[in-house]
């Protein structure tokens, strides 16, 4: 029997592609506070994540959240309604003017923020209505609670694809921070120790590609069976 594939290795904890999330320290969420400024203490990078976090100081605590285009140590920003429209505030959707420029927006009011927060993306304010209906990064609107709190500006780290890697070393161990695999290789070009399409003078699979849903993990590739769509007669 061949050995497993490298997706079903990642799937079981396999050292070599198992997510290095250890090394991640903050998840930049939005803090859980109505109203209240804060100071810019110190700017981080986080393993795994293109943009960078800064870490805000609000007085009584401290919390990291996700870098503002431009943002430098020791600026001040706000969160909640009393805000001004200045990249870094946070504040509910439904007060920002059409046209605003936001990052990590919330699907739900109080979920934390989960639209554009890669690094150099960012949602535009289109109309407001029953619901604030915003632009995302990919062309599509979305609708979402006027409550929902959001950052204004972009965020920052937008200029990294500008960089070449320059050589195939650094872009496999970038890959290998986000456990992903660097190399994809057809199963028909692999030895057939190493994948059940291998093998042969040629590249073919060699034998039917369609698998049963009940095949045990190292057989269980190319083309499963079709769903069963009536239910056994007892």
């Amino acid at each position: 029997m061949g050995k497993r594939l490298i997706t079903q290795r990642r799937g079981r904890g396999f050292g070599r592609y198992r997510s290095p999330r250890h090394l991640r320290f903050t998840d930049v969420k939005h803090p859980k506070i109505r109203e209240g400024s804060g100071k810019i203490i110190e700017m981080a990078h986080e393993p795994g994540r293109i943009a960078p976090v800064v870490k805000v100081d609000f007085g009584g605590f401290a919390q990291y959240m996700l870098a503002p285009d431009g943002a430098t140590v020791g600026q001040e920003v706000t969160f909640g309604r009393r805000g001004e429209i200045t990249a870094g505030n946070t504040m509910p959707v439904g007060d920002m003017p059409e046209g605003t420029i936001v990052y990590n927006v919330e699907s739900q009011p109080g979920d934390g923020g989960k639209f554009a927060r890669t690094a150099g993306n960012a949602a535009t304010i289109v109309t407001h209505g029953a619901k604030t209906v915003l632009l995302m990064p990919s062309g599509k609107f979305k609708e979402v609670d006027h409550k929902c709190l959001a950052t204004v500006g972009l965020v920052a780290g937008g200029g990294h694809k500008e960089k070449p890697f320059a050589k195939s070393g650094k872009k496999f161990h970038a890959y290998g921070a986000k456990a992903k695999a660097y190399f994809k290789v057809k199963g028909v070009a692999m030895n057939p120790v190493d994948h059940p399409h291998g093998g042969g003078a040629h590249p073919h699979v060699g034998t039917q590609s369609s698998v049963g849903r009940n095949t045990p993990p190292g057989r269980k590739v190319g083309r499963l069976a079709p769903q069963r769509k009536k239910k056994k007669v007892q």
